[in-house]
Order: structure tokens, then sequence, then C-alpha cells
């Protein structure tokens, strides 16, 4: 398919994600990467503890509560 008929197709609002190659797709800027961070015992034993009543991981529970708190001062 030329570009200027794939331009066309979503000016129009048309699905075109069956004309993509998806599977080298990035996010610039949000790749991941391996941090180790040391945290006291009781820390971890809270963080635990609220991500068992969420259902989710430690890890998840982290990652967003840091994202919220990155979100309010940036």
């Amino acid at each position: 398919m030329k570009a200027e008929v794939f331009d066309q197709r979503f000016d129009q609002g048309e699905t075109i994600t069956e004309f993509l190659d998806l599977s080298q797709a990035r996010r610039p800027g949000h790749e991941s990467r391996a941090v180790t961070i040391d945290f006291p015992e009781w820390m971890l034993d809270a963080l635990d503890r609220e991500a068992r009543r969420l259902g989710v991981s430690r890890e998840s529970i982290v990652k967003v509560w840091l994202a919220e708190r990155l979100e309010r001062v940036s």
C-alpha cells in the first residue's frame, strides 16, 4: 500500500492496524530497566500487606505509587 493511500485511510478514521508490523514497535522513554532498592523490613511488610489487599504484586504497587508521586511533582 502506498503511503498516500495509508494516510488517506487514517485521516478518514479507518482502522489501519492490519497494515502495520507492530512486532518491533517501541515507546521511546518507556523501556524498562532493572534497579535494586534496599527497603527496611517494616516497609516491605507494609508494601506486601497493601499489595495483597489490592491483589497486585509488590513491584506493581511500588511502580504505581512512584508514578503518582512523580506526576504530582512534575
